[in-house]
């Protein structure tokens, strides 16, 4: 009787202390499950050697007449909706938003860039909508067994590229954070001085060891530090928030990963866009 005893005792024993174990790791698997498993790829870069240097000592990665070293963001092409013609890389649109697959899709330009200025010229449709993305990097996760990339815009900023005048987005977000020049839903473009739609604008990006500038039409209209804690607060502020999308947080709080440096890509929105003079110039 009094092994019996001292077997359902130490029976209870190991199931109390399972219990126990049990509770203490709980907490911390809720607290990771909010952010699917993803895996950034890491795919063969392009040497920028064989890349014009133009006077200003930028390098021309689209002279107008090639898309060497362009390809589809998650594709081995260049998605057949981007063109060529009349020396401008051409998007041209479905008018049935973002399409992301067949023909269309994001486009960037496969080499990884850390401190840099990027410049270069951008027209827009009526009611279009497009936009640049920068340090950006290919993320895939896995959906119902089956693998996939997630959105460019989950690892990179957005300068918005914007009909002001008559897209919808323009009035949305906050204190015009989503207008053209803008870091799209965080900060927004101050002085807003767009051309209208069918004009011809100028833009650039700066990122140099944290800081951002970005400019339009020979402005600086915002700038931006990184991997601070005002950036986190952005974010929070934004949709990419943690709680609205804990991936897309977790990517961009840490942008560009332990490296600091990513892609240059264009925005498939669904409507006409066109880009030119699309130059870069590294600073070390």
């Amino acid at each position: 009787m009094k092994k019996v005893l001292l077997y359902v005792a130490c029976a209870a024993a190991v199931l109390s202390l399972a219990s126990c174990k049990n509770k203490k790791a709980a907490p911390a698997a809720e607290e990771t499950s909010a952010v699917p498993a993803y895996e950034v790829v890491e795919n063969p870069q392009v040497d920028l050697a064989g890349f014009p240097v133009d006077d200003e000592g930028y390098i021309v990665i689209f002279d107008g007449t090639s898309l060497n070293g362009w390809r589809g963001y998650g594709k081995d092409n260049v998605p057949a909706r981007w063109t060529i013609e009349d020396g401008c890389l051409k998007f041209t649109g479905t008018g049935a938003g973002e399409s992301q697959s067949g023909d269309g899709g994001d486009i960037i330009f496969t080499k990884k860039f850390k401190n840099f200025e990027l410049k270069f010229d951008w027209k827009i449709s009526k009611g279009g909508n497009s936009g640049v993305f920068y340090l950006a990097r290919e993320v895939k996760t896995v959906k119902d067994g089956k693998e996939q990339y997630e959105p460019i815009y989950i690892s990179s900023p957005e300068y918005q590229v914007l009909d002001n005048a008559n897209h919808p987005d323009a009035k949305l977000g906050k204190d015009g954070n989503r207008q053209s020049a803008s870091l799209y839903d965080m900060i927004p473009a101050v002085p807003q001085n767009q051309n209208p739609f069918g004009e011809w604008n100028s833009g650039s990006i700066m990122v140099y060891q944290g800081t951002v500038v970005h400019a339009q039409n020979g402005v600086n209209v915002l700038e931006y530090h990184l991997w601070t804690p005002k950036w986190t607060e952005m974010l929070q502020a934004s949709k990419f928030s943690e709680e609205a999308w804990p991936l897309a947080f977790e990517l961009l709080n840490n942008l560009g990963g332990d490296a600091h440096e990513g892609y240059i890509g264009f925005q498939d929105h669904g409507n006409d866009v066109w880009y030119r003079n699309i130059r870069v110039k590294i600073l070390d």
